[in-house]
């Protein structure tokens, strides 16, 4: 694959965990985690270039206390049955757990309004999505398949060594799961356990009769990377054994452009309606003064994939910045 790119690079900066989604209006909508994690926000426009230089809409704020109080991370919209969801993680303090864990749990607020940058006031939080466990919880997806509804998420097991796995299961509503989850992935490769033994970050593209489920492993630094589970679209998805997972990382740093931890990515399709774009952030530099959680400079970059012949994507490489 050529290591070219139509779009700005990065297109928007100091935005992590990005997502966007292209709605039957024709627009792009964009959200994010800011540097503040105080709020989640909106912004639109009609190519994913426009994304750049459109104006933010904040929709939902911390609470003052409590369980969605600090450390908002990750949002994603989502448009089910006529309505708008965004999922996210938020956390009641700070301050790390006994086993050096932030305390985060994953909400979900709901609009039923036809455009979701009214504000805050068509907004209407759904509370916490809760699961078999409770513990350290985060980054949730969801994606329709066969008329079900399927949530994915990251999740700690106090079981299992590392800080989160890979997790599914089937929903009553968007905000409700109707079945027990399924463990589809840990941390166990070498490059899942860099700094950190973790999985995150799940993403879904359904191309070529399978679905592909992308997700991030390792510390956030220049050891993040993304990984890679395959599932055919006409097994039970809630069998763990029907999905395999690719022992090597399918996106990756590339210190020759100096692009460092690509990661939390997500999927859309560029303006043609046909084009591949894989949505991740990404730095540009490695030596990350402080706790890196408080370093702004992860940076939505957006880019097109191809595919292979025997029909998985082919990420290639992070493109290197361009804006200059």
């Amino acid at each position: 694959m050529a290591n070219t790119n139509q779009y700005t690079s990065p297109l928007i900066i100091q935005r992590a965990d990005p997502y966007i989604y292209r709605h039957t209006d024709g627009y792009y909508y964009f959200t994010a985690s800011v540097p503040a994690y105080n709020l989640i926000e909106i912004r639109r426009a009609r190519t994913l270039e426009g994304l750049a230089h459109a104006a933010p809409r904040t929709i939902w704020r911390k609470h003052e206390s409590g369980p969605m109080s600090q450390l908002v991370w990750a949002p994603e919209i989502h448009y089910i049955d006529g309505k708008w969801f965004i999922y996210f993680a938020a956390a009641e303090t700070t301050a790390l757990d006994e086993n050096g864990m932030f305390q985060h749990r994953m909400f979900c607020i709901e609009c039923d309004a036809e455009d979701p940058m009214e504000g805050e006031d068509v907004w209407q939080e759904r509370g916490q999505v809760v699961t078999d466990k409770d513990t350290f919880s985060l980054d949730a997806t969801c994606f329709e398949a066969n008329g079900k509804l399927y949530y994915v998420w990251a999740q700690k097991d106090k079981a299992i060594r590392g800080n989160s796995n890979l997790y599914i299961a089937e929903m009553e509503n968007p905000w409700t799961l109707k079945t027990k989850p399924v463990m589809l992935s840990k941390p166990e490769f070498n490059w899942e356990t860099k700094g950190f033994w973790v999985n995150e970050g799940p993403a879904i593209i359904h191309r070529n009769g399978r679905y592909f489920l992308t997700y991030s492993a390792s510390a956030t630094d220049e050891n993040y990377a993304m990984g890679m589970l395959t599932v055919n679209d006409d097994v039970d998805l809630l069998d763990a054994s029907n999905w395999s997972k690719s022992k090597k990382p399918v996106f990756q740093s590339d210190l020759s452009t100096h692009q460092y931890g690509p990661g939390h990515n997500s999927f859309t399709v560029a303006e043609d309606g046909k084009t591949d774009i894989m949505v991740y952030h990404c730095r540009d530099y490695t030596e990350i003064k402080g706790d890196p959680l408080y370093d702004p400079n992860r940076h939505t970059k957006v880019q097109a994939f191809t595919w292979n012949d025997d029909g998985t994507p082919n990420f290639g490489k992070p493109v290197p910045y361009n804006y200059d």
